[in-house]
C-alpha cells in the first residue's frame, strides 16, 4: 500500500495534505460505452470493477445521482457472513466471503475486513434444533459453523444477559468463527479505485432520468441529467430505488418493495465486544467499530418509503432491545443514527439476471444482505453481463422465480417483505 505508506502519511500532513492524488478521476460522460451501469453504490462499483478485472472490459461507465458512498454501501451495520441453510443462499454469500478474504490484496486498499466471528442466539429448544440443522448444512457446504452451548455463549459474550430469568433466556448459539465486519464506506472507495485503474469512469452527480431504445425496443443507452449517453448494455443496481428507475423504462411490477432500514452508533467505548451478536427472536444485531461506538440495528421502519431517515418506533425498539440483552450498556449515549432503503424482495433473495428488458441486466432484490453481498453481487453481475447468461453461483436469482413458485425462501416466511 505504497501510496498510502507511512511516508506518504507523514508528507502530506507536513504539506497541509495538499497533494493527494485523488482515489479516481472526476470523469466526464462520453457519447457511448460497451457498458453503462447505472448506480455507483458498492455492487454497482464492484460490477465494473470485476467486468474490468475477470472480463476485460474497460469501456465502462458508472452513473450515480448523488456521490460515491452516499447510498446504502455507506448505510449498514457492516456485518459479512455467510451463514444460510438453502444451497443457493449459502454458495453465493461462501463466494463472497472468499472474496472478502482476499479484497483489501486484491484492491490494494485496506477495506479493514475484521473476522471476529458472528454469533446467532437461540432462544429456545426448538431454535437450537434449528441452528443444528443450519450448522450441519453450512459445514456439508464447506462453511465453518460452531453450535455453542449457553455456557459457551457466556464465556464468549461476557457482557450478554444469559441469566435464567432473563426476558429471553439464552440457550445457546450457532457461531460463524470467519464472519466479521468491514468497513463499509472503505468498500466504496476501494472497488471505484480499483476500477478507475482500470479504465472505468464514474461519474457523479449523473441521474439517470429515462432510457434510450431502438426500433425493437432494445435498450441503447440512458438519458441523463447530463445528456444522453449509448451503451452496447445497460446494468441497473441502484437497490431501493430499482422500482424508481426501471419505471422510467415502462416496468411497474416488480417483485420487491422499498423500506427504510435504520441503523445507529453510540459514543466511542474501550474495546469491549469484540465479535458480532445478533438476537433473532427480537431481531437486534450489534458489533463494535475500530473506533468504539457500538454499531447496531434492527427491523425495517413497517412502511414502504424512499426517504434515507425513519421514525422513533423503531429507535425505540431497538434500544430497547439492546438494553435486553445487554443490559450493562444502558447508561450509553447515542451518537449518531441513519437510514438506507432496503430492496426488499418477496423470498427474502436477491435478484441477480438478465432483462427484464433486451439489452438490460437487473440486480436488486438484497433486503438486510446487500453489503456483505457486494463482492460476490459485482462479481457475478459482471459475469451475467460480460456472457449474456448467469453464472451457478447466480443462476437461481431470477425474476421468473416469482412466476415459477421456485422461490428461495430462507426463512420460509412467504411472500411478506418485512418478515425477511
Amino acid at each position: 500500500m505504497a501510496e498510502y505508506s507511512v511516508f506518504s502519511l507523514i508528507a502530506n500532513a507536513l504539506t497541509g495534505n495538499r497533494s493527494w492524488k485523488p482515489a479516481w478521476r472526476a470523469a466526464t460522460p462520453k457519447p457511448r460505452y460497451d457498458v453503462i451501469i447505472v448506480g455507483g453504490g458498492g455492487h454497482g462499483l464492484a460490477t465494473a470493477y470485476y467486468l474490468a478485472k475477470e472480463h476485460g472490459i474497460t469501456d465502462v461507465a458508472v452513473l450515480e445521482k448523488g456521490y460515491v458512498g452516499g447510498g446504502n454501501v455507506g448505510r449498514n451495520t457492516t456485518i459479512v457472513r455467510s451463514n444460510y441453510l438453502l444451497p443457493a443462499n449459502s454458495h453465493f454469500y461462501e463466494w463472497s466471503m472468499k472474496l472478502w478474504e482476499g479484497l483489501s490484496h486484491d484492491l490494494n486498499y485496506n477495506v479493514m475486513f475484521s473476522q471476529r466471528g458472528v454469533l446467532n442466539l437461540a432462544h429456545s429448544p426448538a431454535q437450537m434444533d434449528a441452528y443444528a440443522r443450519r450448522g450441519n448444512a453450512m459445514r456439508l457446504a464447506g462453511i465453518d459453523a460452531e453450535l455453542m452451548t449457553r455456557e459457551d455463549v457466556a464465556r464468549f459474550v461476557p457482557d450478554l444477559d444469559v441469566s435464567p430469568d432473563a426476558r429471553f433466556p439464552v440457550h445457546g448459539g450457532l457461531l460463524q468463527p470467519r464472519g466479521g465486519t468491514a468497513r463499509h464506506d472503505a468498500v466504496a472507495w476501494g472497488f471505484a479505485r480499483g476500477a478507475d485503474r482500470r479504465g472505468v469512469d464514474i461519474i457523479e452527480n449523473c441521474e439517470v432520468i429515462g432510457f434510450l431504445r431502438d426500433g425493437t425496443g432494445r435498450i441503447t443507452g440512458v438519458e441523463t441529467t447530463r445528456g444522453e449517453i449509448g451503451a452496447g448494455k445497460v446494468g441497473v443496481a441502484v437497490a431501493g430505488s430499482t422500482s424508481q428507475v426501471l419505471s422510467l423504462a415502462g416496468i411497474q411490477h416488480l417483485p420487491i418493495e422499498s423500506h427504510v432500514l435504520q441503523a445507529f452508533v453510540s459514543e466511542p467505548l474501550k474495546p469491549l465486544l469484540d465479535t458480532v451478536v445478533t438476537f433473532g427472536a427480537g431481531h437486534l444485531y450489534i458489533s463494535q467499530s475500530d473506533k468504539g461506538g457500538l454499531v447496531f440495528g434492527g427491523d425495517i421502519d413497517g412502511y414502504n418509503s424512499y426517504a434515507q431517515r425513519g421514525n422513533l418506533p423503531i429507535v425505540e425498539d431497538v434500544a430497547s432491545l439492546l438494553l435486553t440483552m445487554f443490559p450493562s450498556y444502558g447508561r450509553l449515549r447515542l451518537l449518531r443514527s441513519w437510514g438506507g432503503i432496503m430492496d426488499m424482495s418477496m423470498d427474502g433473495s436477491p435478484i441477480i439476471t438478465t432483462g427484464p428488458l433486451p439489452g438490460m441486466y437487473l440486480n436488486s432484490g438484497w433486503c438486510y444482505g446487500g453489503f456483505k453481498a457486494t463482492p460476490a453481487s459485482g462479481w457475478c453481475f459482471a459475469w451475467t453481463i460480460a456472457r449474456d447468461a448467469p453464472h451457478d453461483l447466480n443462476a437461481a436469482f431470477t425474476l421468473d422465480r416469482f412466476h415459477s413458485g421456485a422461490v428461495i425462501d430462507e426463512r420460509g416466511a412467504g411472500p411478506v417483505p418485512w418478515h425477511h
